[in-house]
C-alpha cells in the first residue's frame, strides 16, 4: 500500500507528516449528520454499509490520509454480558457494576457478540479508496471499566469508578485481566480482518496517579502491544491525561504515542522514548476560532514538524460537536499543503 501514514510509522520520511483526526467520522461532517437524521447511531453503526460509509466520509470529505472503524469502545462491555443500548444522549448500561454484588462474577465473556464489526471491516477493505489504511481500535482498560463500572456519566471524573479500584483492588485486577483478555480477542480478530494499524483509546487515563495506572492498567497495554506485534500491526496508544507517565513508555508497550492538548508537543518528545513515534496534539477546541487564529497556532508546529519525521499529526483528544466542519477541512488542507523544511 502506497501511504504516507504507513511509511511515517514504518520509519520512511515523507516531505510532511501524516494526518488524521480523532473521532473524525462524525460531529463536523454535514454528510454524516445527514445520516444521523436517518439512521440511529446503532443502526448506522451494525449495519455494515452504512458503517463503512460513515468510516470511509472524511477520506473524501476532509482528504485525511487514514480511515478509523466507525463503532464504539462500549463494544467490549457489551460482549461481556453488560446490556447496553446506545440512546440519543449515549450508551446507557442496564446496569452498572457498582450497583450489582460480586460484579465479576456477573461478567459472562461472548466475543461472537462482536462478529458483526469483522463484516463492517470486511465491507470497508473491499469499498475503500486505493492506499487507504484502516485503523482498527478499542478502549484501553481503564476506560473501559469507568465506563462499566460508574456506568453513563456526565461527570468525567467517574468517582465511583475511582472509589472501587481503591476498595476493591482484587476484584478490579480480575476485571481488567477480562477485560483485558476480550479486548487482545478482538485486536487478533481486527487484524485477522485486515486492519493495517489499531489505536487503543486510553481516554481517561488521567483519573487516577501515574503509579496506579503503572501498577494496575500498564500491564494490560502491554499484553495488547505483544498481540499487535504478533500480528504485525502497528499500535498506537493514547493515553489522555498521562502526563509524566509517558516516560514509562517504552517500544513493549507502543510504537507510537498519542499526546493530549495539556501537554506542549516539544515537551511531550522530550519525555518520550527515543525508539517511539509520537502522534497528536493540537487543542481540539482551536477550531472555534477563525482561521487565521488557526493558522497561527499551527505554524508554531513547523519546526517540530522539520526535527521530528517520526510523527502523525493529529488532535489532542477528538473533534468536540458543534466544530465547524470548514475549519475542519482548512486544518487538514493546511497541513498538507504547509513547507515543513523537509529537504
Amino acid at each position: 500500500m502506497n501511504s504516507i501514514f504507513l511509511d511515517t510509522i514504518k520509519g520512511k520520511t515523507h516531505n510532511r507528516p501524516p494526518v488524521w483526526f480523532m473521532r473524525q467520522a462524525g460531529r463536523v461532517l454535514p454528510s454524516y449528520l445527514a445520516l444521523k437524521d436517518k439512521y440511529t447511531f446503532r443502526e448506522m453503526m451494525r449495519d455494515p454499509n452504512l458503517a463503512a460509509e460513515v468510516t470511509l466520509l472524511p477520506i473524501k470529505d476532509l482528504g485525511v490520509d487514514a480511515a478509523i472503524l466507525f463503532s464504539d469502545i462500549l463494544v467490549i462491555p457489551n460482549a461481556m454480558g453488560m446490556g447496553l443500548e446506545f440512546t440519543d444522549n449515549g450508551p446507557v448500561f442496564e446496569k452498572p457494576l457498582k450497583d450489582v454484588e460480586s460484579p465479576f462474577s456477573k461478567l459472562n465473556p461472548d466475543s461472537a457478540k462482536l462478529n458483526y464489526i469483522y463484516d463492517v471491516i470486511d465491507t470497508i477493505i473491499e469499498k475503500r479508496p486505493k492506499d487507504t489504511p484502516l485503523i482498527g481500535f478499542c478502549g484501553g482498560p481503564l476506560t473501559v471499566m469507568c465506563y462499566m463500572i460508574q456506568g453513563l456519566s456526565t461527570n468525567h471524573s467517574f468517582p465511583d469508578a475511582v472509589k472501587f479500584f481503591y476498595k476493591n483492588k482484587s476484584e478490579t485486577k480480575k476485571i481488567i485481566e477480562a477485560v483485558t483478555n476480550l479486548s487482545v480477542e478482538y485486536l487478533n480478530k481486527q487484524a485477522d480482518h485486515k486492519i493495517d494499524a489499531f489505536q487503543l483509546f486510553e481516554t481517561h487515563a488521567g483519573l487516577v496517579p501515574v503509579d496506579v495506572y503503572k501498577e494496575l492498567f500498564l500491564p494490560s497495554v502491554k499484553k495488547m502491544a505483544a498481540a499487535a506485534r504478533d500480528k504485525n500491526i502497528p499500535f498506537i496508544f493514547f493515553p489522555k491525561g498521562f502526563s509524566t507517565g509517558l516516560r514509562l513508555l517504552t517500544p513493549e508497550y507502543c510504537d507510537y504515542v498519542g499526546i493530549d492538548w495539556q501537554i506542549e508537543i516539544e515537551e511531550a518528545g522530550k519525555l518520550v522514548h527515543s525508539e517511539l513515534g509520537i502522534q497528536g496534539n493540537l487543542d481540539p477546541r482551536l477550531l472555534y476560532a477563525d482561521q487565521t487564529v488557526i493558522e497561527n497556532t499551527l505554524n508554531k508546529y513547523i519546526e517540530f514538524g522539520k526535527d521530528n519525521r517520526n510523527w502523525i499529526f493529529n488532535l489532542g483528544h477528538g473533534f468536540i460537536p458543534g466544530t465547524p466542519y470548514e475549519n475542519a477541512k482548512f486544518l487538514a488542507d493546511w497541513v498538507k499543503n504547509a513547507n515543513w523544511k523537509r529537504d
